[in-house]
């Protein structure tokens, strides 16, 4: 059946390319005839847009393109950092491969003493469902058609990230499934906030970086990273995205509370390089067997066509 996700992210895509085609033709900000489009902005506004010949690749940490097995890179020097693996099993991605050893699926620590209790008794759950051979591969959201959520949409490594940027939202797209995410230049959240895949993100410049303030994030099926560390709906997210000083690198500052997650505040990075080639569509929900018997959780599926 059609994927509901690759129908609406194609809608919303089509939708999107005909209020601002030609900004996405030219790797330019749209000028704000509204002079006060950005009151909330201070100095310098960055330029992450894209454009026809190239996008974002997100890297790893020795700066080669980032593939399965690269997740957050660390914060700077003395913020509290991401769950990591579980020590008793290291994370071996698919970089590992060119050194001659096999992959292996991602177990995180739930032993952390950042995790409230329910929080490490389900992350447990989870690594006792693949180390028991129950479930042959762990969930991942993006793998199996699912949006990533927030932060977690930005750890996807497979596709590039596009950006559009104008007067009054910025969007982040990727290539699969045209997902899209929103962030709206306003100075407060709605009064009442509806969970979503990728909840309401608010955005503001300031010092030549893009601030984005995101609450309101749905649950369901929705990690903050492979290790499939939970949160609450509680979930209170800052991102501050700025540019390198050549232009050719994003980076990404990720601020994570939840109080009835976490105990205290969490802080990861991503960073992004200029990547050459067209953008290209790349459907996710195609072939969507479980060939070799894993127990897969399975992809979304429409219950009706949409016409």
């Amino acid at each position: 059946m059609t994927s509901l996700l690759v129908e609406t992210g194609r809608r919303t895509w089509l939708r999107f390319a005909r209020g601002i085609g030609a900004c996405l033709a030219g790797a330019c900000i749209a000028v704000f005839a509204d002079g006060n489009a950005f009151a909330q902005t201070s100095g310098k506004i960055p330029d992450f847009s894209t454009n026809s010949s190239f996008s974002w690749q997100r890297l790893r940490a020795d700066g080669g393109s980032a593939q399965y097995g690269d997740g957050w890179l660390d914060p700077p020097a003395g913020m509290r950092g991401p769950i990591r693996e579980h020590p008793d099993y290291p994370l071996r991605g698919n970089s590992a491969r060119g050194r001659g050893e096999q992959t292996t699926v991602a177990i995180g620590n739930h032993m952390d003493p950042i995790l409230k209790p329910w929080a490490a008794a389900q992350m447990r759950v989870s690594n006792e469902e693949v180390l028991s051979g129950k479930r042959g591969m762990p969930f991942l959201a993006a793998s199996r058609c699912y949006p990533g959520g927030v932060p977690g949409q930005l750890l996807w490594t497979a596709q590039r990230m596009s950006i559009a940027q104008t007067a009054n939202v910025v969007l982040f797209m990727w290539q699969r499934d045209a997902l899209t995410r929103r962030i709206y230049l306003t100075d407060k959240h709605s009064e009442n906030v509806k969970p979503s895949w990728f909840g309401e993100s608010i955005g503001r410049y300031e010092n030549g970086e893009l601030i984005v303030d995101t609450i309101g994030l749905s649950t369901r099926l929705s990690f903050l990273d492979m290790f499939r560390t939970p949160h609450t709906e509680k979930l209170h997210v800052v991102e501050r995205f700025k540019l390198s000083a050549d232009g050719r690198f994003l980076e990404a500052l990720v601020k994570v509370e939840d109080a009835d997650t976490f105990n205290e505040p969490m802080y990861m990075t991503a960073r992004w390089r200029k990547q050459n080639g067209p953008w290209e569509e790349f459907i996710c929900a195609e072939n969507n067997a479980d060939h070799f018997n894993h127990n897969l959780f399975p992809m979304p599926e429409a219950t009706r066509p949409d016409f």
